[in-house]
């Protein structure tokens, strides 16, 4: 089945864009990436995240990911909607933050698993789901979400797991249900008690279970 799995090398794709035809790995760099697609352009949802997007351009930027999205329509229509979204976000002055690719035919909505079954154009086409995807710098898929075209996506959500993909990338721990930066995070199950003393200066506390099992090991990065 089409599509790119967890830990997958992300495909290295070309394709037009609203700044030109990029070839996907150049674009990224060294940075992390998110690529999030859309059902069509001039649609009412899809203009909502579009602007939010752009609203949360420098979010990304501080966290050192780029930003692309994908929509399944021309260069030329793209960037007559990008002058919609920029107004729908209060900034109709500026240009939109970041490039949308044209997948007019489809092509990579078939290559990325993408394409929603339920919802479809006045064609009879299938529309594309709302995917985001997030590259870590290796060009490895960090993370996939799957929505439907009918649901629009929460841009607060995606920084935050960035911030947790990005942190525990680096670190030995993962992140508890409702993590936020700055808030305690657990030290992962395979590090020994003895290496995380060392590995966590400021402690490592255990929360006791009936199992007695000594499981839930909290500390602050």
């Amino acid at each position: 089945m089409p599509g790119v799995l967890l830990g997958e090398e992300f495909p290295n794709f070309e394709a037009d864009t609203t700044s030109g035809r990029i070839k996907f790995h150049d674009f990224l760099g060294d940075s992390w990436g998110i690529l999030f697609s859309h059902p069509k352009d001039f649609t009412p949802v899809c203009t909502t995240e579009l602007a939010r997007a752009a609203k949360l351009s420098d979010e990304f930027k501080k966290r050192g990911v780029k930003m692309i999205a994908l929509s399944i329509d021309s260069v030329e229509d793209h960037n007559s909607w990008s002058k919609d979204v920029m107004a729908y976000a209060n900034e109709a002055d500026s240009p939109l933050p970041y490039p949308i690719i044209a997948d007019d035919k489809r092509e990579l909505s078939v290559l990325l698993g993408m394409l929603d079954p339920d919802e479809r154009n006045k064609d009879g086409l299938p529309l594309t789901a709302r995917c985001v995807f997030v590259i870590g710098p290796d060009k490895k898929l960090k993370l996939s979400i799957l929505y439907p075209a009918t649901t629009g996506r929460n841009f607060d959500e995606i920084l935050r797991v960035i911030d947790s993909l990005q942190l525990t990338a680096q670190k030995k721990v993962a992140t508890p249900v409702d993590w936020k930066p700055g808030e305690k995070v657990m030290v992962i199950p395979s590090l020994p008690d003895s290496e995380a003393t060392t590995l966590f200066p400021n402690g490592v506390t255990t929360k006791e279970m009936p199992s007695g099992k000594k499981y839930l090991r909290y500390t602050k990065i």
